[in-house]
């Protein structure tokens, strides 16, 4: 090996902490872009461009633009069931402007639905219950308040961010 060689390789060496986002668009950007799709972004964040409802029901397939174009395309999306699939057509105005406000450009003009079977996705899993000692100072806490509604609905908020790991 030459000593050029060995000068390139650490020039490209980091240290310290690294964004996965890097390494894992070189990995997942050729699967992604024969399917038209020129990242793993719109398939990963489709909920937050579609809304968890219509994501439950469907998943992005591939984008497919007009010859040596990128915008105008159409975006073939998998749809659970025929009832849902109506449903998507009376939407389909409202997602392609999600859509094209995630691209920044009019990048998908139609959408092509697809009827087939989604695959399964891992269930979220429960955070722990809060520990005794934080719900001892939650009901201690709450005992001051003399509205029973407004006891318990703070006691549920107190109880989710207790949950979520916020002391």
């Amino acid at each position: 090996m030459s000593q050029g060689k060995r000068q390139d390789d650490d020039d490209r060496r980091t240290y310290g902490m690294v964004s996965i986002a890097v390494p894992a668009e070189r990995v997942t950007r050729p699967a992604f872009g024969r399917h038209g799709f020129a990242g793993a972004a719109l398939v990963v964040d489709w909920p937050a461009i579609v809304g968890s409802a219509v994501a439950a029901h469907t998943l992005p397939l591939r984008i497919k633009f007009p010859p040596k174009e990128r915008t105008g395309g159409t975006l073939e999306v998998k749809v659970a069931s025929s009832a849902f699939a109506t449903e998507l057509q009376h939407l389909e105005p409202l997602i392609l402007e999600r859509i094209n406000g995630y691209f920044g450009w009019q990048a998908v003009a139609r959408l092509k639905l697809r009827h087939g079977p989604l695959p399964k996705r891992a269930a979220a899993a429960a955070p722990p219950p809060p520990d005794a000692e934080a719900a001892e100072r939650l009901a201690g806490t709450l005992a001051r308040v003399d509205d029973p509604d407004l006891r318990a609905a703070l006691e549920r908020l107190g109880r989710h961010v207790l949950r979520k790991g916020n002391p």
